[in-house]
C-alpha cells in the first residue's frame, strides 16, 4: 500500500480530543494533524520523538495533513492509521501474498453478516468454503519484540469473535488476522491485563475453530505492507 507521496518528518509534540495532533516541522513551525487513532495509543505518543505524516492540499480537509507514523517508546516505528490495515491485507491477498489464504479468487470487502449486526472486514469466495476475515491493528509495542493486543478494552473486538465463532460453527473458515504495524516485532500475544474479557472469548473462539493469524508490516516513507508472519502467543 503505496502513499500518495513520501510522508514528511517531524517531532511529535501531543494528541488532544483523540482526532487532532500537534508536530514540529523540520522548519521549527507548529503543525496541527488530523490523528486517524481514536484508541488509547499505549507505548505510541512519546513527546518530541520523530514522527512522520502525508499531506493533503483538498480543499475539503479542514486539515492539512494525517499523522501516519510515530516512535514507541521503545524506538520502533509505530503506523497509526486504523484506515489502512484493510487495505495492507487486501492488497497482500490480491497479490497471494498469504499461503494460508491463498485459494480464494474473489475477495470482497465490508460485507454485512452476523446476528450481532457486523460487518466482515474481508469475505473470501470461490473454493470449497467461504472465509471470513477480520482485520485488527496491532500497536503495542512492549519491547524486547514482544506487541500486545489490545491496547484497551474492546467491547467490538469481543463482538467480533463472537461473529467469527458463528461462522465457524456454521462450517465456514474464520479468521482472526492481527496486522502488527511495527517495526522490530517477532512475537504477538494477548493484552489479557488490559481486557480479559477479551482474552477469554478469544481463548473460546480458538477452540471452536477460529483460526489467528498474526503478520508483520514493513513501514517506509512510502508506504506499508505486509512483511512476514509472525509468532502467535495466545
Amino acid at each position: 500500500m503505496n502513499y500518495t507521496e513520501l510522508l514528511s518528518e517531524a517531532l511529535f509534540i501531543r494528541r488532544y480530543n483523540r482526532f487532532f495532533a500537534d508536530v514540529e516541522t523540520a522548519s521549527g513551525g507548529l503543525l496541527t494533524l488530523h490523528c486517524p487513532n481514536t484508541g488509547s495509543m499505549k507505548n505510541c505518543l512519546v513527546p518530541r520523538s520523530p514522527c512522520w505524516y502525508s499531506r493533503s492540499d483538498k480543499p475539503s480537509r479542514k486539515l492539512p495533513g494525517t499523522l501516519e507514523q510515530v516512535t514507541t517508546t521503545f524506538g520502533n516505528r509505530a503506523g497509526i492509521n486504523t484506515a489502512l490495515p484493510n487495505k495492507i491485507v487486501r492488497e497482500a491477498l490480491s497479490e497471494n501474498l498469504i499461503p494460508a489464504l491463498s485459494d480464494y479468487p474473489l475477495i470482497r470487502s465490508e460485507v454485512p453478516y452476523g446476528d450481532e449486526n457486523s460487518r466482515i472486514d474481508l469475505l473470501l469466495t470461490g473454493s470449497q468454503r467461504d472465509c471470513y476475515v477480520e482485520v485488527k491493528s496491532v500497536t503495542l509495542d512492549m519491547g524486547s519484540g514482544l506487541a500486545l493486543f489490545p491496547d484497551a478494552v474492546t467491547s467490538r473486538g469481543c463482538k467480533h469473535l463472537r461473529e467469527l465463532m458463528a461462522m465457524a460453527a456454521a462450517g465456514q473458515r474464520a479468521v482472526l488476522f492481527y496486522c502488527v504495524q511495527l517495526s522490530d516485532v517477532d512475537r504477538v500475544s494477548i493484552a489479557s491485563d488490559i481486557d480479559p474479557e477479551y482474552a477469554q472469548t478469544l481463548t473460546k473462539a480458538v477452540a471452536l475453530g477460529v483460526e489467528v493469524m498474526a503478520w508483520q508490516c514493513l513501514l517506509t516513507p512510502s508506504g506499508v505492507s505486509l512483511l512476514r508472519p509472525l509468532e502467535l502467543i495466545v
